[in-house]
């Protein structure tokens, strides 16, 4: 990707679209990707690892899948809920595959958007997934769990996925600042699932 992260609103890398596989929450998906997106090649194992552990919330509200990329968790979760499931990325470029992955599978209940972390989202969401951009830097994943605390309905839930190694503990103890519940529900090589609730 020349130096550019998969976090920049607009990808300069030449486009280079694929097909890609994976068996998720017991179903088998293929997703459009894309030069210029996270985990272009594959689906990658913490985001798997965050939709395995994933369980519906008991409020009401809508699911929102933050730093969507091209898609995978906000489709997958779209096809088993009637629910609103809202994705939203600052790469324009993932944007619109999740678009179109959101078409290719005819999930008519899910809508993809560009936004800087929540910009976008006017709130009450019941549950927030996110695999936070870690390599955006602690501030950015920080105010992220911040802006999801308040997109929250009381009762709703945030769920990350986080590598030991790239700081969860830190990123526990931030949790721990802002809301009241905070369980690590899962952990599989080294990475961590975390849920907190309002």
């Amino acid at each position: 990707m020349s130096g550019e992260q998969y976090f920049h609103a607009s990808p300069s890398a030449a486009s280079d679209e694929k097909v890609i596989h994976a068996k998720l929450r017991g179903r088998d998906w293929s997703f459009v990707t894309d030069s210029g997106v996270f985990s272009k090649q594959t689906v990658d194992f913490g985001t798997e690892t965050l939709l395995e552990a994933f369980e519906w919330p008991d409020v009401d509200g809508d699911i929102v899948d933050i730093g969507c990329g091209y898609g995978v968790v906000g489709v997958t979760l779209a096809k088993e809920t009637a629910r609103n499931v809202l994705l939203f990325d600052i790469n324009q470029r993932a944007v619109e595959l999740a678009k179109r992955n959101i078409q290719r599978h005819q999930a008519e209940n899910a809508e993809a958007a560009e936004s800087d972390l929540f910009n976008a989202y006017e709130g009450g969401a019941a549950a927030i997934l996110t695999n936070p951009p870690i390599r955006a830097g602690k501030k950015v994943v920080h105010q992220l769990f911040e802006e999801a605390f308040e997109a929250l309905r009381p009762g709703g839930e945030c769920w990350i996925v986080i590598q030991k190694k790239q700081g969860a503990p830190s990123a526990k103890e931030k949790l721990n600042e802002l809301f009241p519940v905070v369980k690590n529900v899962k952990k599989n090589k080294g990475y961590y699932i975390f849920r907190a609730r309002k």
